[in-house]
Parts: C-alpha cells; structure tokens; sequence
C-alpha cells in the first residue's frame, strides 16, 4: 500500500486527518472517493471546505487542485453546497 503523502496534493495534516477517518493509503483514497472521503472528514472535522474536496479529488487524479477543470469545480461545488443544507 502506498502512503497517502506519495500523492499529490497529500501533506502530512491530511495524511492524519484522513488515517482518522479510517483512510490510511493511497489506494484507499482512490478507492473511497473524493466525495466519501469529504463526507468522512466533514463528521469528523466540520471545518474542513471545498478546498479539501478539491485536493481529495485532484489528488485521486494525480493532478494539482488548481488543474481540475471548471466542469469538475462546479460539480464538487454543488456537492458541498448540497450537504450544507
């Protein structure tokens, strides 16, 4: 199993945060998914914002969270904005 910290994106407080909530390698975070994950994070840290989403999802993808696209943005968006309700 690779460490979450081998992806991109993945600092040592997500790698933490994430092993909390049960997310303890790379393939585990692919495996659950960015939105999963998010939903995971947000029970356990309530502060956690869109930004994290965005690295969880870029990071599944191997890409920096300033690359996903504005399609992918808006959908991650209307995710987060969906659980605030």
């Amino acid at each position: 199993m690779s460490k979450l910290t081998s992806m991109m994106n993945i600092g040592k407080e997500m790698e933490r945060k994430l092993t909390t909530v049960g997310i303890d390698s790379a393939e585990k975070l692919t495996e659950t998914g960015a939105k999963q994950a998010f939903l995971k994070l947000k029970e356990t840290y309530p502060q956690v914002c869109l930004v994290h989403l965005y690295t969880l999802e870029a990071a599944i993808h191997n890409i920096g969270f300033n690359c996903l696209s504005e399609e992918k943005k808006t959908e991650l968006k209307e995710f987060r904005d969906f659980l605030k309700r």
